[in-house]
């Protein structure tokens, strides 16, 4: 029997509270080491320890790491051997994990979007599940995967995620039973649906208005003769960038709690974590290349970056996600600042509309650690932009 979140509440004693899961090891080896340019450092301990975390919390919900969240061989080598499965958005992210010792069986093709070669090369692979949200993509798995497991992805309304994930993939709800009829007479098997709540959902809670829409199509394709018996819950949980969120396995458990209650006995679940379970295991060494203001009574400092948009920080796009700083003269006064790039480019600035307090007697050439970007960063990293070298990446 899964244990629910209020069995882990009671038995961790925590609830939603300051979390800070900083790791001072990565701290510690990028203050002890010099970088002669942005470097992402891992642990890959921490990997292992979220993805444990996470577990506890789903239960029998399997757990396909978003490998795009971050390649890391590493990553993956150490993720295999702990029995993860994995969710890959292209030919070469199968063929990475496949070399790492992945069975065929734990890879889903979660892309909706895929080349005709690459779902036949998968196809060979003995990769068996597939994503599709409109009829061309089936006729394509058709063709090059005969017989698959495929499920439809929905649109869903924005659930208050910091970084929405709608409109550009999924179907939506009139058009879900046409496409399982379809990816039917193609000979394909339609088992099951997938979504995607919104990248850093912070509250459980945000995703009860996600999982009622779902729960509505679900028992409509019942009803309609469609056997299905695979939910996948997607990606959606957060990481520490400076706003409360619960314990990985207390978040889990409660949106398992929300899952059960909608899909009584639903066969499989699976959960697509990737900023969730690599974010808070990665730290960037960083470097000021310039303080400035633009004149003498402007309030606040202009501070350049040895990294910025281009070379791996593009979730700042919007400033949808904050990242923490942390530097060599924090026991400083500090006052506000915009935070900007070193690329030629005037769209390479990081927070500006929401300016960060750094400290006063900043200048060129302080280090600079950025927490917790283990996700979404060297994956988003330019191969020389500008002439930036792309993000160096060390493993602890």
């Amino acid at each position: 029997m899964n244990a629910t979140f209020a069995d882990f509440s009671a038995a961790l004693a925590v609830s939603y509270q300051p979390v800070t899961r900083t790791s001072t090891r990565i701290e510690d080896y990028i203050r002890a080491h010099e970088f002669g340019r942005p470097t992402l450092v891992l642990d890959i301990d921490a990997v292992e320890a979220q993805y444990t975390a996470l577990k506890a919390g789903l239960g029998r919900a399997d757990i396909h790491y978003a490998v795009k969240a971050n390649p890391a061989r590493e990553i993956i080598e150490r993720l295999v051997n702990l029995g993860s499965h994995f969710d890959a958005a292209s030919r070469g992210e199968i063929e990475l994990c496949l070399s790492l010792g992945a069975r065929p069986e734990t890879i889903s093709f979660g892309n909706t979007v895929k080349r005709p070669a690459d779902i036949a090369f998968a196809h060979a692979s003995g990769i068996t599940l597939y994503a599709a949200d409109a009829e061309e993509e089936l006729e394509k798995i058709a063709a090059h995967a005969p017989g698959a497991e495929v499920y439809i992805r929905l649109i869903v309304e924005a659930s208050g995620a910091d970084w929405p994930l709608t409109r550009k993939f999924g179907t939506s709800r009139d058009k879900a039973l046409a496409l399982m009829g379809l990816a039917r007479e193609l000979g394909l098997r339609p088992v099951g649906l997938s979504f995607h709540v919104g990248s850093q959902t912070r509250d459980p809670a945000m995703w009860e208005s996600t999982l009622d829409q779902v729960a509505a199509i679900w028992i409509e394709a019942r009803d309609a003769g469609f056997a299905l018996d695979l939910l996948n819950i997607g990606g959606g949980f957060p990481a520490f960038y400076g706003e409360d969120i619960p314990h990985p396995t207390l978040y889990a458990a409660a949106v398992m709690d929300r899952v059960a209650a909608r899909f009584p006995g639903v066969p499989r679940v699976m959960a697509e974590p990737g900023r969730g379970l690599v974010a808070e295991a990665g730290m960037i060494a960083a470097e000021v290349l310039l303080v400035s203001r633009k004149s003498d009574d402007d309030l606040c400092r202009w501070v350049y970056l040895d990294i910025g948009k281009f070379s791996g920080l593009a979730e700042t796009m919007d400033e949808a996600i904050r990242y923490q700083f942390a530097t060599d003269r924090d026991h400083e006064g500090t006052g506000p600042c915009i935070l900007a790039g070193p690329s030629c480019d005037s769209a390479d600035v990081l927070y500006e509309k929401r300016p960060v307090a750094m400290p006063l007697g900043l200048k060129a050439g302080d280090r600079i650690i950025i927490r917790n970007c283990g996700a979404y960063t060297s994956s988003y990293s330019s191969v020389g932009f500008n002439g930036f070298p792309p993000l160096d990446v060390v493993v602890m």
